[in-house]
């Protein structure tokens, strides 16, 4: 439907009333010297003036449905001048389809009401078939009847705006599904802290054996494997804990590979190669920020590969800075010379063209439709991987699949642990008195049988007032150490941990949480006496950490 015909009248009658009152001289000019005020440079400052917005103006004579374009038109919109984009026809046509029927009826209530500007969004169909987001200011003039005559819009691009609008709200709904993610797995992570104690206490002190040992075992490997699944959760809502330890990435890669096939689908194969050195495939990275890589990568191998393809995952070992060495030319430069862990992924799906390539660890650059992708993941990556001391670089060609390689700095392999359980997974024991702080129930009942097994004297609390309370009745007694949760109701634990120290100075702390995004300040995980033992955890790990803090 032509808008101009929703515009009755003498057309001729309206463009000449027009033309008189436009080309009319104003009575302050009549008799005027100055030169600068005539018309002709009146009109050229005007179109300086447009010119330096850099928009498209168009103008579009309603009754006829005549329309031009005094500027833009190529500059911005891509078109060149023709018969064709003079036509109101022309323009309707490049808007998008799901914009088109909203502004034709709001330009249509503009032009019936006696308002003299509009303002309005809409896509635009630019000639290369990208659509620009443009915001159309105009301006209505109207004959001495009040009928519209001629409409004068100007047209600014702002899709760089509407693409940072959008990515804001996206960026923000990924924060809120981490928030989310990040409870989820905090509140799973005491279940698997109930169920993992338990079996382990149903196995040793009541010497199960058999099948009904089998059962418990099977249990606990499942809770095992719910726990590997929460520090994933925790990876991607960023609330795992930042402190970096040295890991074999081959067992990583290994752990992960069964989530792996879960999320690429039965249409991706999964190949694995890693290199099995005798001292392993050591790197010191932040456990939970490698697996976050690690997914962003394989998601995005998989959005490449829509038909299908084989994913393949490869470790190896490589030295960078020797002479011969062109291999890792793109490592060598950002890098210092020495021996490093290489982690590749590579799929055989669409590849990218080089104009992607150099913006591809740009935040918020995405080549994914709206709602699949923020654009953060790779720009993330790319902060991790430098953070830890390493290096990405890509390699894609169109059509011809995508290489990415994360270099890490390798390691030796860290010493065996100072504590060995025996054949009978007999406990390091101890007398000292030891406060249990812990809101969730079962875990607090938990871990209090498990120390009063091991010979603890044990005090145990729901919160910081019964804590309080317990400490005021137990005048002249030392407590020789705290175990508490960090997430408290009334006093978190950091804060109750402080009040600790000052009524019992020399106190050691353990603190424990599904999540670390509430707890240790970078200086508390360097105080000898503060230690720190992550959400799910046995009655075992419970035992040896303990006495760790405790000698």
């Amino acid at each position: 439907m032509r808008l101009a015909t929703e515009i009755q009248g003498d057309t001729g009658s309206q463009q000449n009333q027009y033309r008189r009152a436009t080309e009319a001289p104003h009575p302050s000019h009549e008799t005027s010297s100055d030169t600068s005020s005539r018309p002709d440079e009146i009109a050229q400052h005007l179109a300086l003036a447009a010119q330096a917005t850099n928009d498209a103006v168009r103008v579009w004579t309603v009754a006829t449905g005549a329309l031009a374009w005094p500027q833009g038109l190529e500059s911005l919109l891509g078109y060149p001048d023709s018969p064709t984009t003079n036509e109101i026809g022309f323009w309707q046509k490049q808007l998008h389809p799901q914009d088109r029927a909203r502004a034709a009826a709001s330009i249509r209530d503009a032009l019936t009401a006696d308002s003299d500007h509009w303002t309005g969004e809409y896509r635009f169909r630019h000639r290369d078939g990208s659509h620009l987001d443009l915001l159309e200011r105009a301006y209505i003039v109207r004959d001495h009847l009040g009928r519209a005559v001629q409409w004068v819009g100007s047209l600014m691009n702002i899709t760089a705006r509407k693409q940072l609008q959008d990515q804001l709200v996206r960026s923000q709904k990924m924060e809120a599904f981490g928030q989310l993610a990040g409870g989820v797995a905090h509140d799973f992570n005491n279940f698997l802290t109930t169920i993992l104690g338990y079996s382990d206490l149903l196995i040793d002190e009541l010497g199960m054996k058999g099948e009904i040992a089998s059962h418990i075992h099977e249990i606990r490997a499942a809770a095992g494997r719910a726990s590997a699944l929460t520090g994933q959760l925790l990876a991607f809502s960023r609330k795992h804990p930042l402190a970096p330890a040295i890991i074999d990435v081959n067992s990583l890669l290994t752990n992960l590979e069964r989530s792996l096939l879960r999320l690429l689908g039965e249409n991706i194969s999964v190949q694995c190669d890693f290199e099995r050195g005798k001292d392993g495939m050591h790197t010191k990275v932040d456990p939970g920020q490698l697996t976050q890589i690690i997914l962003n990568l394989v998601v995005n191998a998989r959005d490449a590969m829509s038909d299908g393809g084989c994913l393949a995952l490869e470790t190896t070992a490589v030295t960078i800075g020797t002479a011969e060495d062109h291999e890792h030319e793109c490592a060598a430069e950002e890098l210092p010379a020495g021996d490093y862990v290489r982690i590749s992924v590579t799929d055989n799906g669409s590849g990218m063209t080089d104009e992607v390539k150099q913006h591809l660890f740009e935040p918020f650059f995405t080549t994914k439709d709206e709602g699949h992708g923020t654009g953060l993941g790779l720009a993330t990556s790319y902060g991790l991987v430098r953070q830890s001391g390493g290096h990405i670089c890509v390699e894609s060609e169109l059509g011809q699949g995508t290489t990415v390689r994360i270099f890490l700095p390798r390691v030796p392999a860290p010493a065996p642990p100072s504590y060995k359980k025996s054949g009978s997974k007999k406990l390091p024991t101890g007398s000292e008195t030891i406060l249990v702080l812990e809101d969730d129930i079962s875990v607090r009942h938990l871990s209090v049988r498990v120390l009063r097994s091991l010979g603890y004297d044990v005090l145990e609390a729901a919160n910081s007032d019964d804590a309080q309370q317990l400490i005021g009745q137990r005048v002249g007694k030392d407590i020789d150490l705290l175990l508490t949760d960090m997430v408290m109701p009334q006093m978190s634990g950091r804060c109750f941990a402080d009040w600790m120290n000052k009524t019992n100075p020399g106190i050691k702390v353990v603190f424990i949480s599904g999540y670390l995004q509430e707890s240790l300040q970078d200086d508390d995980r360097y105080d000898k006496e503060t230690f720190f033992l992550p959400k799910p955890f046995d009655p075992e790990q419970l035992a040896v950490k303990i006495r760790e803090a405790l000698d």
